[in-house]
């Protein structure tokens, strides 16, 4: 894998609560000049994909905690779709699983990836769950057709780890995210199965890239 691949599988993110309209023209500009995707809050989602369009876009649905009504997630994902979005990153209703309520988190995730034409990655946050939710909460997710798993929104008390990494990868394709800084720890969650890489620190990944 070369600069230029690697590049393409990092997601180079900016989500804190307090982004501004030039945080996201700063996080676009880069991922544009070093061949990254980007993942930008909703709200900035349409000025996002009209200053750089070739870029690819994924925004975020239902963050950080994933407990909006499953309507509302459904809304807010076909808003980010229309206003430019390539892909939607939702974070699961992990209270449905620790309630025992399986077909309800199953039906949420399920009628989002139908409302919309965009891959739909679902944020399991993998350091909050044990092995087995993680597992059952992977399944789910792949039987409501999901696109992708992705460990964490980098705001719960743990990040990506590796055991988690090959848990999820078991059942679809994975993007670590959460904790992620350095281009060490973004090829030890490559080798251990991951898809794509989410991190505010894409530049640096990026220039840290050794063959």
């Amino acid at each position: 894998m070369d600069r230029a691949a690697f590049a393409a599988r990092i997601d180079h993110t900016v989500l804190g609560p307090e982004t501004t309209p030039e945080d996201v023209e700063r996080v676009m500009d880069e991922a544009a000049e070093h061949g990254m995707n980007a993942c930008v809050p909703p709200c900035y989602v349409e000025e996002a994909s009209e200053r750089r369009p070739d870029v690819t876009l994924a925004t975020v649905v239902g963050f950080p905690h994933g407990q909006n009504a499953a309507e509302v997630k459904r809304r807010e994902g076909v808003v980010a779709w229309r206003a430019g979005a390539d892909e939607l990153d939702v974070v699961c209703n992990r209270g449905l699983l620790l309630g025992d309520e399986p077909e309800r988190f199953h039906e949420e995730l399920a009628e989002l990836v139908a409302s919309v034409p965009i891959p739909v990655k679902v944020i399991v946050e993998t350091s909050e769950l044990s092995a087995e939710r993680i597992r059952q909460a992977a399944e789910l997710a792949a039987e409501a057709d999901a696109a992708m798993l992705k460990t964490s929104t980098g705001f719960a008390s743990g990040g990506a780890r590796i055991e988690d990494v090959e848990l999820l990868a078991e059942y679809l394709p994975v993007k670590a995210s959460g904790g992620i800084g350095d281009y060490p720890t973004a090829k030890a969650m490559l080798d251990a199965g991951a898809e794509r890489i989410g991190a505010s620190s894409g530049v640096a990944l990026v220039e840290g890239f050794e063959e």
